[in-house]
């Protein structure tokens, strides 16, 4: 599939995805929806842009699908992708349509700031890290070696760390504690996830054994 369609779909796709969290809200006035929104859409693009700019291998490697992904990883991103749409609509039904739950301004703000700090790891890690796959690899087609620097120097995985961040403050945020089961559950496949692939690269990436013998922390530094 061409890449500008492809795009024009995930566009559309994801047009109607937000068109569905304001149905299930009942209403446009939810101002901190679309705070969120304005920040997502502000943060994606300058990310994209960069990308393309500064290191266009990444960002074709980021917007393609590449035949020799791990299964597992593939089957891990769809689960984790139903578990999101699944977020996206509890948070509207509690926190707008029918009130289940409440999170406090002294809650939801520091929230955000935990969002805002997954922003800049993520940015972070995409300054350092010219192999950083959307789907676990081995890009031997791209001269793969292994990345040290930046947050890299005290994790392993700080993608993974600015996942999680990012899926327990968004709910908050947005009002509601019912998403955070949800939430809950894609915290515990990115740790699956972060175990899979760090044996798998430990197994099949020169260096990595040593990187990850100097470099102890997967995720939490002091914690695992």
């Amino acid at each position: 599939m061409d890449a500008r369609l492809r795009y024009v779909l995930r566009l559309t796709a994801t047009a109607g995805f937000v068109g569905l969290i304001f149905l299930a809200a009942g209403t446009f006035r939810w101002p901190r929806l679309w705070f969120f929104l304005g920040f997502y859409a502000l943060t994606t693009s300058a990310l994209m842009l960069w990308l393309k700019r500064h290191d266009p291998g990444l960002f074709k490697e980021r917007t393609t699908v590449k035949k020799d992904a791990k299964a597992w990883d593939k089957v891990i991103v769809k689960v984790y992708t139903a578990l999101l749409m699944i977020l996206y609509i509890l948070v509207p039904l509690d926190a707008v349509r029918f009130r289940w739950s409440r999170v406090p301004p002294t809650v939801s703000w520091p929230a955000f700031a935990v969002v805002f700090l997954a922003w800049i790891i993520v940015f972070w890690a995409f300054r350092e890290n010219a192999f950083l796959s959307g789907l676990v690899r081995i890009q031997t087609d791209r001269g793969h070696t292994v990345c040290t620097t930046g947050p890299y120097r005290t994790v392993r995985h700080p993608m993974y760390l600015a996942v999680i961040l990012s899926i327990l403050g968004v709910p908050l945020f947005l009002g509601s504690l019912y998403a955070l089961i949800p939430a809950g559950l894609i915290v515990g496949l990115f740790v699956l996830r972060t175990s899979l692939e760090d044996r798998t690269l430990r197994r099949e990436l020169p260096g990595y054994p040593e990187y990850a013998a100097r470099t102890r922390w997967k995720l939490v530094p002091k914690v695992w």
